[in-house]
């Protein structure tokens, strides 16, 4: 995190898995006549860019004004000294690779005839690399297959051949599969590869949706040196399924597989290594082993580098492998554990299925305790327990920031309306149903859900932050009758990344929810006076709360 502060003006940026969060503020008094925020970066490589030095691009400007039938697209774009942001904070996604980026934010003003003029600045440094711990690597698929950047630079290209199948030439893929799988892929087939190379390596493999081709090829050259435990509800053994296919390649390889399902789903998604027989480094998260997991939805993978950590995992592992029936009565799924080391940050995680849902109380107190901030990215929040109860009781506390994403449009009554200056949650769900120019033409990834996360993280700023994350779906049913695994992660970085993340997937179907609903009535435009200004200093606005949490304490 770094800050910039000058004479009422403030500027702070949080680094995250391959994304910045710029926070600004200003002192009302200066905010006459302000059209917004230019934002210079300096990247500490070209990358994909002409030169290392720009302004970063805006999707609207004065001049264009955007309705629900008029595509956006990098053409349109206008850079951001000439069309400056009209919000006190921006999400940027660079290309630039791992390292340091400087980002510049100007005050930019109206000028009497019209025209703006950039003024006072200040300046943030941003440190991104992949790895914030020696034994924790996170990291975020991109979960964008529906959006205008992907169109940009794939022009809606399918990401699969017809008909389905597991053991597709990905040749031709390749580069769509690495912008979309970002990170999280990288994560994995480093995890693959590395088991690749050493023959003293073997892997236990807990799987759900299961049909990603190079994953497939990559364990079965591991052959007799894999276990597979793979979910066989009813969705992966029906007749289109794919994963019946996938468990003869792997048998065929040599791999020693067994299904089963639990009381509903073996929902994990986890390999674990095993050096010379001892679990040495386990790779968890909420990614499932599949074109979809990686390539269309949204979702985290994290690898702990840590015998402890593998250790428990790998004793859930055999508990489902010897006698899943009884997983529940289990020493492993009886409580939380705790691990604190120098090599990792704080965490604590537990194993599901449970005789009850007690893993939840945990997150359920740290939603109802958080001080400044609940930031969350949830697939479905129709379940009970908890967490479910905390999370839609946000809206109705003062003082606490709530804004998420869930994957159903439906979902959004769940949440308590009228209290605007706290809590605000965004869907995915207008893009599965009459959806609009521009979007029409974009490719929806297929059937199933795209918002997958399963994260909630309380006071990423604050005193104590925390991340929950993992398979779980955080309902009392999904704890008692899956197989699963629940993280908590006491940590800033950790929960700053998360926050991002969070923050970044809010912006982004916001401004989709917007651009859906505009019209040549109301069209969208960035506004040719300072009106816009205002619901930042309304403390009955979201946007001013907003504000005041991401820019932090004043120094």
């Amino acid at each position: 995190m770094s800050d910039a502060e000058s004479n009422g003006f403030w500027v702070r940026g949080y680094g995250g898995d391959g994304a910045v969060l710029l926070a600004f503020d200003l002192d009302e008094g200066k905010t006459e006549k302000l059209a917004g925020f230019a934002i210079k970066c300096v990247t500490p490589q070209k990358g994909p860019y002409p030169t290392n030095e720009y302004f970063l691009p805006n999707r609207l400007s004065f001049g264009q004004k955007l309705t629900r039938s008029k595509r956006v697209d990098a053409s349109t774009y206008v850079g951001s000294d000439k069309a400056p942001f009209q919000m006190f904070h921006w999400v940027h996604f660079p290309s630039a690779g791992p390292g340091k980026y400087s980002y510049t934010v100007y005050l930019s003003y109206f000028k009497n005839n019209g025209a703006i003029e950039l003024g006072a600045n200040r300046t943030a440094e941003v440190s991104l690399s992949y790895r914030s711990f020696p034994g924790l690597e996170l990291g975020f698929t991109r979960g964008y297959v529906s959006s205008q950047a992907y169109a940009d630079r794939f022009q809606n290209k399918p990401i699969v051949p017809t008909p389905k199948s597991i053991d597709f030439d990905t040749t031709s893929y390749i580069s769509q599969y690495q912008w979309l799988g970002a990170h999280a892929r990288k994560i994995i087939f480093d995890f693959l590869q590395e088991c690749q190379t050493d023959p003293s390596i073997s892997v236990d493999v807990f799987s759900y949706d299961f049909n990603e081709p190079d994953v497939i090829r990559e364990l079965s050259k591991l052959g007799k040196r894999v276990r597979v435990f793979q979910d066989n509800a009813p969705l992966h053994v029906k007749k289109s399924a794919l994963e019946p296919r996938t468990i003869e390649a792997l048998k065929a390889a040599g791999a020693n597989v067994k299904v089963g399902h639990f009381n509903r789903f073996a929902h994990d998604k986890v390999l674990i290594q095993k050096k010379n027989g001892k679990a040495c480094k386990v790779l968890t998260g909420s990614a499932n082993f599949s074109v979809r997991g990686l390539y269309v939805q949204a979702n985290s993978v994290l690898v702990f580098d840590d015998p402890d950590v593998a250790g428990l995992y790998e004793l859930a592992f055999q508990q489902a492998f010897d006698a899943e029936n009884k997983f529940k009565s289990s020493q492993i799924a009886s409580k939380w554990y705790d691990i604190s080391k120098n090599n990792l940050p704080a965490l604590s995680v537990s194993f599901a299925p449970h005789t009850s849902a007690f893993s939840l109380v945990k997150v359920g107190d740290a939603i109802n305790s958080a001080r400044s901030s609940v930031l969350f990215a949830i697939m479905e929040m129709g379940g009970k327990g908890p967490v479910m109860s905390a999370l839609k009781a946000l809206g109705g506390r003062k003082g606490i920031v709530s804004l998420g994403t869930i994957e159903s449009a439906s979902q959004l009554k769940l949440f308590k309306p009228g209290i605007d200056a706290n809590s605000a949650v965004v869907s995915f769900d207008f893009l599965k149903k009459d959806v609009p120019e521009p979007f029409k033409t974009e490719w929806s990834g297929g059937a199933g859900q795209v918002i997958h996360h399963k994260f909630v993280v309380c006071d990423f700023n604050d005193q104590l932050p925390v991340a929950f994350c993992g398979s779980s779906n955080l309902s009392q049913g999904g704890e008692e009758s899956n197989g699963d695994n629940l993280i908590a992660i006491q940590n800033a970085e950790v929960a700053t990344a998360y926050a991002v993340e969070a923050i970044r997937l809010f912006d982004h179907y916001r401004f989709r929810s917007l651009h859906q609903k505009s019209s040549a009535k109301h069209p969208l435009a960035l506004q040719a006076n300072n009106d816009w200004v205002k619901p930042y200093y309304d403390n009955t606005n979201m946007k001013f709360s907003e504000r005041k949490l991401l820019i932090g304490a004043h120094n």
